[in-house]
């Protein structure tokens, strides 16, 4: 099967998310889909593939960033200071690849479902209680509240792509 350019894609839940406890609720309508077989994913990637990434996101403020996304160009730095109340608050594009990183992104490695979702809700509840300790290579410091909403938004993005049928 090939790639699908998700940011032409119509075949997407709409998704809002007021806070991680929202998130929290999706993800057991997921699971219970899941388990009952009627998980479907409509992207690019599998649920685990999905869940990892946004761990993966969560967690780089925290543990570190890999060093693909550690020094983006000073250009990028500059067009997405513009971009950071919308990233935040606003939506999330699909379709976006990372420039000079091997498949656009990084953090959407396979695994057991079950494995990506404990560690998906691992992430979200440290992000939820505790503030990261690391700026954003992209928008530099942020405050919690700025953390939690740019997460938000893209738990709101992948997991549209997942349905529930």
């Amino acid at each position: 099967m090939g790639t699908i350019d998700t940011g032409k894609s119509t075949d997407r839940r709409a998704l809002r998310f007021g806070d991680f406890a929202a998130v929290t609720r999706d993800l057991d309508a997921l699971h219970a889909a899941s388990a009952g077989g009627t998980l479907r994913a409509v992207g690019n990637w599998s649920a685990a593939q999905v869940f990892n990434h946004l761990a993966a996101f969560m967690e780089y403020p925290f543990t570190g960033y890999p060093p693909e996304l550690a020094s983006p160009p000073a250009l990028v730095r500059v067009v997405m200071k513009f971009m950071r109340r919308k990233m935040c608050f606003g939506t999330m594009p699909a379709g976006v690849k990372i420039p000079r990183v091997k498949g656009g992104t990084v953090g959407f490695e396979e695994s057991p479902a079950e494995v990506a979702e404990a560690r998906l809700r691992a992430a979200i509840e440290r992000l939820d209680r505790e503030a990261p300790t690391r700026p954003s290579p992209l928008f530099g410091p942020m405050s919690h509240e700025e953390w939690k909403g740019l997460n938000l938004r893209h738990c709101e993005l992948h997991l549209s792509f997942l349905h529930l049928r």
